[in-house]
Formats: C-alpha cells, structure tokens, sequence
C-alpha cells in the first residue's frame, strides 16, 4: 500500500497491528479508514459498532497476493464516500 500511495502521489500513512493492540493503536494514530486483514473478520462487526471511520475486510485475494494497490483504492473509496 505504501509503495502505491507514493508511486501515485497520495501522501498517507498506513500502519497495521495486531488485533489485540489495534484499539490503543486506534486511539494513538486517528486513521480515516480501518482496513481488517481477512483473518480478524470477525470483528468487523465490533470495530463498526466502536468506530465513527469506515471499517471493511481487505479482499482476499487481494490480501494474499499483496496486491496492495488494489487496497489503497479500495481504502480511498471508502475515505471519499464516508
């Protein structure tokens, strides 16, 4: 995702963490989207209901391919349309 975001020119800062960490992370870095990794799918739900920023599930196929462009834009769309 980082190396899309410069490669296209968007200044961003993207972070991941551990799902048992990801609320103080939360408080500490203020982030316009919230992006799982397929494998915490499962909190979606709760992160929706905690959270005034949108929250999606990376795609799979994306994530296990690390196509990390086609995050970025999806993150993006979220950002645009909130």
């Amino acid at each position: 995702m980082e190396d899309a975001a410069t490669k296209d020119g968007i200044e961003a800062k993207i972070f991941a963490t551990s799902a048992s960490d990801a609320h103080d992370k939360l408080d500490s870095e203020k982030p316009d989207v919230l992006m799982l990794g397929p494998q915490v799918r499962y909190l979606e739900g709760d992160f929706k209901k905690d959270l005034s920023i949108p929250v999606q599930v990376i795609n799979m196929q994306d994530y296990g391919l690390m196509k990390g462009e086609n995050v970025l834009k999806t993150a993006l769309k979220l950002i645009d349309e909130q």
